[in-house]
């Protein structure tokens, strides 16, 4: 054995040993196994990285991203690695399994697998594949009993840990090889029901559902008909393999794929909602005929009177898999645009995807008077109702069910991106101050990250309603949600001292960084409020010094 094979061995034996000794420092093995039925250890993978001078061995993926594919003869040669220091390695990940297997730290399944440098470029090899059948066989048992109990007679909400690990057991072909898809798939729905009571943790758990489902169809199903290329950068790539023609059987699971991606299309945030799309296009294209109806009609969940409605003002249709609302008004008048809220509204209320968009088909081209705001059909079809008095309580409702954080209109990107309710809240903000508690509502929940079109509101409203007791916590709600481009005009309404007293009041109790963000789109730097306060005089010093004490405050 030449010094270098004896090095590198040596090297990765020392990772490895490294790992699990860390792992046996753990205190909580068997809490962390007790916490649910479900879990029968707590590692189940160890992926060793050789790279020489700095292997490493862990439980997380290895990313693909720094692979070496330097050739040179200076590095391990791969037959070396394959035939003398891969048996070694697994010789010894499995006398440690012969002690470790049936304690907490194992789970029911093992797996090591290593990724080398050598002199022909990357080397990946799947090393050992460990299962413990008398885990495996406790494991399915206790499942089974937890979908009886819990989920089949059971009736109240369930935990977010149970649903994380049921969820990737049922699609886990060491313990279902042939699984039930519609059994599975009701498992599923059966969850969803449980936990509709609190809108918060049904999310949580339907995360875990999809996180499960996009698993199973990325790492097990569709590698059996496509090449699959995976980029942090660019996404996954599928490219069906050439002769392919999967049979009945091979295509069995499908409807699991599709329930995946309208899980995706209606509960994931925007970014994600492409990965659902591509589901359906490869079902599609794998001759699913659901797939076909699906894209052309949508889903299937939504009752055929939910998605079409036709008469003499109005025809709507909606498409949730594209989550499109197509509106074509044939009579310009109040009872058109009141069917049409009371259309979208109800689908909203009822799970269609919120990040959606509408195809208008009207005479009218109403717009907000807002800078910066998408023109596009979205935009005025409600600015098309907002000419209609009678339908402002309708519009509110409206905006209420349509309102979600991280959620944004499908035809806006960019600067003019904007949360769906945008157009109904501002047009109902700037009319009327029975909607300020709307505004209120809407300003909580807007991500200033991803959107900036409340800045334009902003400075609308403040144009229109000015500095009054009833518009001050209002403006106070816009200013913390706006980013840092905003430019709001009261100053001149805050020389009154009266007034400049009301907005003192919204600030108190607030972080020091938030305060200086809400006086930022009003005087700028701090430096230009502080000029003010020293020119100024009684009172009115006083409040400004106060802002400015406010803005430098540090928390605890």
């Amino acid at each position: 054995m030449s010094t270098l094979q004896e090095q590198a061995t040596a090297e990765m034996m020392a990772a490895v040993e490294a790992w699990f000794v860390e792992r046996l420092k753990r205190t909580d093995l068997e809490s962390a196994v007790n916490r649910t039925t479900l879990q029968m250890g707590i590692f189940n993978d160890l992926l060793l990285d050789y790279k020489p001078g700095r292997t490493t061995a862990d439980d997380y993926h290895l990313a693909d991203a720094g692979d070496f594919t330097q050739r040179t003869p200076s590095r391990l040669d791969e037959a070396v690695v394959r035939d003398s220091i891969a048996p070694q390695l697994v010789a010894m990940v499995q006398a440690k399994l012969a002690t470790l297997a049936d304690t907490p730290l194992i789970d029911y399944r093992f797996s090591f697998r290593g990724k080398f440098q050598t002199a022909q470029g990357t080397l990946h090899l799947n090393l050992l594949d460990h299962v413990n059948e008398g885990k495996r066989s406790a494991l399915l048992a206790r499942i089974h009993s937890y979908v009886e109990q819990k989920l089949e007679r059971g009736n109240r909400p369930t935990k977010k840990l149970e649903t994380f690990f049921l969820a990737r057991h049922l699609l886990d072909p060491q313990l279902f090889p042939q699984p039930d898809i519609a059994w599975t798939i009701a498992q599923f729905e059966r969850i969803e029901q449980l936990n509709k009571s609190r809108p918060q943790a049904l999310a949580e758990h339907r995360s875990d559902i999809i996180q499960a489902v996009s698993a199973w169809a990325e790492k097990q199903f569709l590698p059996q008909f496509y090449d699959v290329q995976t980029s942090s950068y660019s996404g996954t790539e599928y490219t069906l393999k050439a002769g392919t023609a999967p049979d009945a059987q091979a295509l069995a699971p499908i409807d699991l794929l599709l329930y995946g991606a309208v899980m995706i299309l209606r509960h994931e945030p925007s970014y994600a909602k492409s990965t659902g799309l591509k589901f359906l296009e490869i079902a599609r294209e794998l001759g699913s005929e659901r797939a076909v109806r699906m894209l052309k009609e949508g889903s299937g969940t939504f009752p055929d009177g939910d998605i079409h409605v036709k008469n003499a003002l109005l025809e709507c249709r909606a498409n949730d898999v594209f989550a499109t609302i197509s509106i074509t008004i044939a009579q310009e008048e109040e009872g058109a645009y009141a069917q049409a809220l009371a259309f979208i509204t109800h689908l909203l209320n009822n799970g269609f995807p919120k990040s959606y968009r509408i195809k208008l088909k009207s005479k009218v081209k109403e717009y907000l008077p807002l800078k910066g705001l998408a023109r596009s059909d979205t935009h005025r079809f409600f600015a098309n109702a907002l000419a209609h008095a009678s339908l402002q309580p309708q519009l509110e409702a409206y905006a209420r069910a349509a309102i979600e954080q991280y959620e944004f209109y499908a035809d806006t990107e960019g600067e003019k991106n904007c949360m769906p309710g945008s157009y109904a809240t501002f047009g109902l903000g700037l009319l009327d101050a029975r909607h300020f508690p709307l505004v209120q509502h809407y300003m909580a929940n807007v991500d200033e990250e991803h959107q900036s079109v409340q800045d334009q509101f902003t400075a609308a409203f403040a144009e229109r309603h000015g500095v009054t007791t009833e518009s001050i916590p209002v403006l106070a709600a816009c200013l913390r949600a706006c980013t840092d481009n905003a430019k709001v005009k009261i100053q001149a309404e805050l020389e009154e001292v009266e007034k400049l007293e009301l907005f003192c009041q919204q600030l108190q109790g607030l972080e020091g960084y938030l305060v200086e963000h809400m006086l930022y789109p009003i005087w700028g730097k701090l430096e230009k409020l502080a000029a003010l306060a020293r020119k100024a005089q009684g009172r009115r010093r006083e409040l400004l010094q106060a802002l400015l004490e406010a803005a430098s405050k540090t928390g605890a």
